[in-house]
């Protein structure tokens, strides 16, 4: 069987390794891929090329597709793959509007009872303005469309609000994705990751994870696409996710359905754990990343039999198991990440002992050299009996790795142990 898989990072690296271990898979294709993807032949054809990825899936007598980043599933590359006869893990364009536009999915939210935050969407900047200057601190102001995960700014001062409001909508730091933003209120407690699988129907959530987003320790620092994670997250309980299951998860798969817009793929949620219950930050329509180097080491089903269920429907029917044990990814990343940073710096991988692997998100090859080619290079996975084994087995990994200008934080998975601790 010949598989191809879109995108080029950690995430992806993560899936091709899950797939390589059903026996009926020949070949993997990565399209772009990257230098550290030993495990599948990686092609130079961006995951925005469209009709290039069609063509070489047709040329190279592609069996399935799975489409893991953003951009190409807002686009529609499942759609024109699906009409060229590839099936296709992943939402076609019309489902994948849950991530491509906000403002979408806040109505969807609203429409159908899913609980958020309180929101009001806009499209003129001064109204806007006004209406951040009356509203309670901390304030979220979020563009409406994809934004490369830096379209969301947490306001702590009305200066921060006016500002991020001016450069999404006057500005075009985004382009046509700014053009329209949501202005929401800030929710505080415990953030919680829960990726699911969905055939449209049925709904299988996978194990919980914690992101830490902030590239310092002690969540110091910008946003960056994530700088660790760990799996499972502790604060959410067997209670809170009955709760979830009944008002957050099989909402919108029903919802999205009676809307003519089926989805089938991964279904993204980002939790909030309020004082008043859990409720939706937001949805993606893919695997997220770093989140996906932790969830798939511990689903001891196949992936591609589940991936498939799920393009077939026929998910209620299909075992979906993980493991019991916890799982810790510390990324190793390019000094300055997220902002400015340099590459073409010397990698090397470090030696793997059981329970350990490196997914690399960011590299080249150079001849006999592995280079780093990102803001995020390596992603240093560990699973193990306990949490706390787990995540000095990760740092085990990402310190024996060698990047000349790499860092990386020292504090991954030390608010899930405090956690456990005070259970």
């Amino acid at each position: 069987m010949n598989i191809l898989v879109v995108g080029g990072g950690g995430r992806e690296h993560a899936i091709i390794k899950k797939l390589r271990e059903n026996s009926t898979v020949e070949k993997i294709y990565a399209l772009p891929g990257n230098g550290g993807m030993i495990e599948a032949e990686c092609v130079n054809i961006a995951a925005k090329d469209l009709q290039g990825i069609c063509e070489f899936a047709l040329s190279h007598s592609v069996d399935y597709a799975v489409v893991a980043p953003d951009d190409p599933l807002v686009l529609g590359l499942v759609d024109e793959l699906e009409q060229r006869g590839i099936p296709c893990f992943g939402p076609r364009k019309n489902a994948a509007v849950i991530e491509g536009s906000k403002v979408f999915s806040k109505g969807l939210m609203k429409k159908y009872g899913i609980p958020t935050a309180a929101y009001e969407v806009f499209e003129d900047a001064d109204a806007a303005l006004r209406y951040a200057a009356a509203q309670p601190l901390p304030l979220v102001i979020k563009a409406d469309g994809l934004a490369l995960g830096k379209g969301v700014v947490i306001a702590q001062t009305r200066e921060e609000a006016a500002e991020a409001i001016r450069e999404m909508m006057l500005e075009d730091r985004f382009g046509q994705s700014g053009r329209r933003i949501v202005v929401e209120e800030y929710l505080d407690g415990p953030e919680v990751t829960v990726l699911s699988f969905t055939d449209g129907n049925v709904i299988v959530p996978m194990i919980s994870s914690m992101d830490h987003k902030r590239a310092g320790d002690n969540d110091t620092g910008l946003n960056t696409g994530g700088m660790g994670t760990v799996a499972p997250n502790p604060f959410y309980t067997d209670e809170i996710a009955a709760v979830c299951m009944r008002d957050i998860f099989l909402p919108p798969v029903r919802a999205m359905k009676a809307e003519g817009r089926e989805f089938r793929g991964c279904l993204y949620f980002g939790l909030m754990l309020t004082e008043r219950g859990p409720k939706v930050i937001e949805y993606n329509c893919r695997f997220g990343d770093p989140e996906t180097q932790v969830v798939l080491p511990l689903l001891q089903s196949d992936l591609l039999t589940v991936m498939q269920a799920v393009t077939n429907g026929t998910l209620a029917e299909t075992e979906v198991r993980f493991s019991n044990q916890s799982a810790c990814c510390v990324i190793l990343a390019s000094e300055g990440y997220p902002v400015s940073y340099q590459t073409g710096y010397e990698l090397t991988l470090p030696s793997c002992s059981e329970g350990q692997t490196v997914f690399v998100a960011g590299a080249r090859r150079e001849g006999d050299k592995l280079l780093s080619s990102g803001g995020r290079v390596l992603g240093c996975t560990a699973v193990a009996d306990t949490l706390e084994n787990a995540v000095n087995s990760a740092y085990e990994l990402v310190k024996a790795a060698g990047l000349e200008n790499g860092f990386f934080r020292h504090d991954i998975g030390q608010r899930a142990l405090r956690a456990k601790g005070g259970c």
